[in-house]
């Protein structure tokens, strides 16, 4: 099945891609559909971007409000998951005092971006330490909720972890989030296409997510979903032609008859809105290929890598199956140069995947997607094993 897939992806065949985790990967079809646009839009820019373009725009968004159950007005494109969490974070009007509520295992990108604004604006953020291993919703649940006081303005979290590839159970804290007035702001840029997502369901005020992960579409095509009580708190990052005087006013329309939401954010410039357009490609291509039964695959050949790697080791997981990204799993790998053993991967075994340091834990994260295969599963092993030296490890500690 895996040699079948990896076909239909542009990956270079000298390098064993085990890191669809960092950016994706397009498949050759979704691409395709990708250039077409770019070539519209070359072939004829006005009519591309001055007549044609808030009717393209429209149809990603309708493609995708479907995938994730919620309206389509709610939903907007934006480059990147951390775009669309900026847009979010610089819009709060925090104030000094006001707290930021998150975890240890954010994304550092957006770690930044709340200093940032805690600088400009005197606010503080509070980190949750979640306990691990992790094994049960309520080990989660209740640490988050103990970190809530009366000075909590916003809960902040992942969905889906950047460094430790965990899958948070985050249902409950932002039920409890809402009902003390916190807003909670969801950081889900690995998680579209990843796990099914129910965004009416989840309730969370503020979402932002990739579609260039998981989904699959070309870079740079992403969302922020905002519940339609909270939206008139945004603003956007560029002022442009979408904005208007009036959109904070009551049953305000936008400058091109959407809500305000959609217009101020999707219109902020010229630029090539090619890879957003391609959504609905990319939508497709999964429906077309059953790509659910292909990550259900994936899942199994992920923990049994992690499981194998355990085994080699002697390190225990960071946390229960259930609780780990479906088709990406973080590794504890014995103490090491990490950057030394990740360059090492690449030069002599053409393997690309992230080896890093998260807390004092070494770290190695495995992504396997639908053109991954069990025997390049084989090669990272056997690899790693010669670099750390697994095997003579597992030997002296048997005796």
């Amino acid at each position: 099945m895996s040699e079948n897939l990896a076909r239909h992806f542009l990956l270079r065949d000298d390098v064993t891609f085990l890191n669809h985790g960092s950016f994706g990967a397009c498949p050759r079809p979704v691409f395709e559909t990708y250039q077409q646009f770019q070539l519209e839009l070359e072939g004829e820019p006005v009519e591309f971007l001055g007549r044609r373009l808030h009717e393209l725009l429209r149809v990603p968004r309708e493609a995708l409000a479907a995938e994730l159950n919620c309206g389509s007005e709610d939903i907007v494109g934006v480059l990147n998951a951390t775009t669309g969490l900026n847009i979010v974070i610089q819009s709060l009007g925090l104030k000094p005092g006001d707290q930021i509520l998150t975890t240890d295992h954010e994304y550092s990108a957006l770690e930044k971006t709340w200093d940032y604004i805690c600088r400009r604006t005197g606010a503080e953020v509070v980190v949750a330490k979640v306990p691990m291993p992790l094994t049960t919703e309520a080990q989660f649940t209740d640490t988050v909720i103990a970190g809530m006081t009366e000075r909590t303005r916003v809960l902040f979290l992942s969905h889906i972890t950047s460094p430790t590839a965990l899958l948070f159970p985050i249902e409950r804290a932002i039920t409890e989030a809402r009902s003390r007035g916190i807003f909670s702001v969801i950081d889900g840029a690995h998680t579209p296409g990843h796990i099914p997502l129910d965004l009416t369901a989840l309730g969370a005020d503020f979402y932002s997510g990739n579609c260039h992960k998981w989904m699959m579409s070309p870079k740079g095509s992403a969302f922020l979903h905002a519940r339609p009580e909270v939206q008139g708190l945004l603003n956007p990052l560029v002022i442009s032609h979408g904005w208007t005087k009036q959109s904070r006013e009551p049953g305000a329309k936008g400058a091109f008859g959407n809500s305000p939401f959609i217009d101020e954010i999707e219109i902020q410039g010229t630029r090539d809105p090619a890879a957003w357009l391609t959504v609905p490609a990319a939508i497709a291509f999964r429906r077309d290929n059953d790509w659910w039964a292909i990550a259900d695959h994936c899942r199994a050949l992920a923990q049994e890598t992690a499981r194998r790697l355990g085994e080699l080791t002697g390190l225990s997981p960071l946390s229960a199956p259930e609780f780990s990204a479906p088709q990406m799993v973080a590794m504890p790998i014995p103490e090491c140069d990490t950057a030394a053993v990740h360059a090492a991967l690449f030069e002599r075994y053409g393997i690309e995947i992230p080896v890093f340091k998260w807390q004092e834990t070494c770290i190695a994260r495995l992504s396997v997607q639908g053109y991954n295969s069990a025997p390049q599963m084989d090669k990272f092993l056997a690899a790693l094993s010669e670099l750390l030296e697994l095997g003579t490890r597992q030997r002296a500690a048997q005796g």
